[in-house]
């Protein structure tokens, strides 16, 4: 087991990390034939590289404002200033003393101390946030959500600004079709009610001195928990591409499940009324497959990294039946599909039916291939 001074060094060269890549997880380094870029064009520094079959942060750069963590369809960046955890904890404390209002605010809107820090949850810029944290509020039955940001004209997060709209049209699109009556406010100004909460007094002093003193014990228990992941850290850096991406002797790649995307779906699924039939969204994706130009090579299939897309083979007569099997909630529209098939009859589309996103069978798309026993 580590020492404490080995437990706190380690967690002190974690702060300068703003973000952890998870290589194994990242479709352009699964396969070099992937054209996903959504991280290098949110980033506003151009602090992400990825090409060849590698995806490079440079921390020197990296201005954690965590817009490359809620972009990546596959969750290959995981923000840790703050993390989703934090963040979560954070939110909590702030709903309690602000009493039934969820605030986020950026932190140039925090510097300025117009209302008490206990009473919002503080991000680097408001492009941190993704549809599964604002999604589980409401689930959890918040009924008020304000993000708020100051002047973004003059801002060093400007390139992020349409990153911010998106995830607030994405959110609120999901809630309307939810029949949920909540939508997420965003302004240049906190909401009223936290403006007019006056003075904490002695209650407000308290507060601020027990979370000085937990400070120190909640890094020291960071640590712990962190040290095993620093060290498998340093040891990936001296894998193979091979070992990085945990691919078996028998060639296959491993896949995971979309932890981000699994909860979302939790937080429709309990929600009033989920009206209409389609919805466009950049979370999930619906294939179309050209039968007649597929030749089941099983490339698609293969980098998949969710697994959204399965080979089903049965014997029929004399001749073995190929299916394959696509579940709409587990694409993550991370498009790897679409880029890597050689003949290119796949298309990812944007826009979904609700029924099979909320199917538990998935669809089955018959492949003309036939292959004798």
């Amino acid at each position: 087991m580590p020492n404490i001074e080995e437990i706190v060094g380690l967690a002190e060269s974690l702060e300068e990390k703003s973000v952890f890549v998870v290589k194994s997880k990242c479709v352009a380094a699964r396969n070099r034939n992937a054209k996903c870029q959504k991280c290098v064009e949110a980033c506003p520094t151009k602090a992400l590289i990825v090409e060849k079959n590698e995806i490079n942060l440079s921390h020197s750069k990296c201005v954690a404002c965590g817009a490359c963590c809620a972009v990546c369809p596959t969750e290959a960046l995981v923000p840790l200033r703050p993390s989703d955890e934090e963040l979560a904890e954070s939110i909590a404390e702030a709903y309690l003393v602000a009493q039934g209002i969820a605030t986020f605010a950026c932190s140039r809107m925090a510097a300025r101390r117009v209302v008490y820090p206990e009473t919002f949850a503080e991000v680097p810029c408001l492009a941190r946030m993704e549809e599964s944290i604002l999604l589980g509020l409401v689930a959890q039955g918040v009924e008020k959500i304000h993000l708020v940001d100051g002047d973004c004209s003059t801002c060093k997060y400007l390139h992020c600004v349409p990153g911010i709209e998106a995830i607030l049209l994405s959110v609120n699109t999901l809630l309307e079709t939810g029949g949920s009556s909540v939508r997420v406010q965003r302004s240049s100004q906190f909401p009223q009610e936290l403006l007019e909460k006056g003075d904490y007094s002695a209650y407000g002093e308290k507060r601020r001195k027990f979370f000085t003193e937990a400070r120190g014990s909640a890094k020291e228990v960071a640590g712990k928990a962190l040290f095993s992941f620093l060290e498998s850290e340093k040891k990936t850096k001296q894998a193979t591409l091979r070992d990085e991406l945990g691919i078996t002797l028998a060639g296959k790649i491993p896949k995971f499940e979309p932890r981000r995307h699994m909860q979302i779906l939790d937080a429709l699924d309990g929600m009033p009324d989920l009206g209409g039939d389609k919805i466009e969204t950049r979370l999930w994706g619906s294939i179309e497959v050209d039968e007649q130009t597929c030749v089941p090579c099983e490339m698609c299939m293969m980098f998949c990294p969710t697994n959204a897309l399965k080979k089903v083979s049965f014997e029929s007569g004399e001749a073995m039946e190929n299916l394959l099997e696509f579940s709409l909630a587990d694409c993550v529209q991370c498009n790897s599909c679409e880029d890597i098939c050689p003949k290119k009859a796949i298309r990812v589309n944007s826009v979904v039916s609700l029924a099979e996103l909320f199917d538990f069978e998935p669809r089955i798309i018959p492949l003309k291939d036939t292959r004798k026993k």
